[in-house]
């Protein structure tokens, strides 16, 4: 029973330390117990009245201040990125410096025989050791931000696998749909009765199909080549299947580079199946699926327009599940690239557009 309890408060701990919502009470916290050791330490203690609090703010103000500026500037300017040397050298600056201005400020303010008790007392701790003692103090806080981006990757880390884990059930449902494969498999029967070289082709296809889904879509990451390819047979043999459907796929970037980008799978095939699924005409007139690729200034650019029937969409049956796919892949860009991508989704009457643009 103890054991669960104390598991408890160390989740309730550890919340306190890295949820937003605890964010102003942390600041409180800091800003009152650094202000309370203060007043109640040793060299505050040997003055009174007006003179104890000149000390206490001659002190605070700057400590305050060296915290501020570690947790909002130095570590995730720095730390954060890798720059362990520069951020160590610049963070003894800001000490030495701060240090520096709290003796000049308090041989301004504590004149006569407090100056010299000041000084007397200053030369006992040494420079040095104050220094040292200030480096420790800030420190601190740059463990806790550490301990804070730790556990939100941690978090991210866990969702992704969540999303990965739920788009995987789905796609295992789903990648060998056995009607999809039946209706492919009779048309092409038909197409060797009447066109062996569309039927070659079509076999061809459906084999590159198959294996993306089968074998590269598990890997972490994939060439941006093969996820083209990906969806360029499947909307090829969507067009098979329907009447009155086309397709383009435009790329505005040389093959080379295309070989060269590596991205995690599947991050386009929602927006290709739902373009797919919401470009029926149940009337029998043309539809179609236009793709858009584009690298440009580091920046992948990948625009997926489909026609739209408000007849069928209306029609459509599950409509609680129907969005549960567009869902997954907006946390899983959210988690993937934070505020650095831009999804843009747009539907019009007769038009579904979608924008997605992500760093390289």
């Amino acid at each position: 029973m103890s054991y669960n309890t104390q598991e408890v408060q160390d989740t309730k701990i550890i919340k306190f330390i890295t949820e937003d919502r605890y964010h102003a009470l942390r600041h409180v916290i800091l800003l009152l117990g650094t202000l309370t050791i203060l007043c109640f330490s040793k060299d505050a203690t040997e003055f009174n009245g007006s003179f104890r609090f000149l000390k206490v703010l001659c002190i605070y103000i700057p400590l305050v201040s060296m915290y501020y500026v570690n947790i909002n500037i130095l570590v995730p300017r720095l730390f954060f990125k890798g720059s362990y040397i520069l951020y160590s050298v610049l963070l003894i600056l800001i000490v030495i410096i701060s240090l520096t201005g709290v003796y000049k400020t308090m041989d301004f303010i504590f004149l006569g025989e407090r100056v010299l008790e000041e000084r007397d007392n200053y030369a006992v701790r040494g420079f040095y050791e104050s220094t040292i003692i200030l480096i420790t103090i800030i420190l601190v806080t740059t463990m806790i931000k550490l301990f804070q981006r730790w556990m939100r990757d941690n978090e991210k880390i866990n969702d992704l696998r969540n999303i990965a884990l739920t788009m995987e059930l789905n796609e295992l449902r789903n990648q060998i749909n056995p009607h999809f494969l039946f209706n492919m498999l009779n048309g092409i029967k038909s197409l060797i009765r009447t066109d062996v070289d569309k039927a070659t082709t079509v076999i061809m296809k459906l084999s590159h199909f198959l294996r993306y889904q089968l074998y590269e879509d598990s890997e972490q990451k994939a060439l941006l080549k093969s996820e083209l390819d990906f969806i360029s047979n499947f909307l090829e043999l969507e067009k098979i299947r329907r009447d009155n459907f086309s397709v383009k796929i435009v790329n505005k970037s040389d093959i080379q580079i295309l070989n060269s980008i590596l991205l995690p799978p599947n991050l386009f095939t929602i927006f290709i199946e739902n373009a797919v699924k919401h470009s029926v005409n149940i009337n029998g007139d043309a539809s179609y699926v236009s793709i858009i690729i584009e690298i440009k200034a580091n920046n992948l650019y990948f625009y997926c327009i489909n026609s739209k029937d408000p007849d069928y969409l209306t029609s459509l049956p599950d409509k609680k599940s129907a969005g549960l796919g567009l869902a997954n892949i907006k946390r899983r860009l959210e988690l993937l690239y934070g505020i650095n991508h831009v999804l843009d989704i747009k539907s019009s009457k007769t038009e579904f557009n979608v924008k997605l643009t992500i760093p390289l």
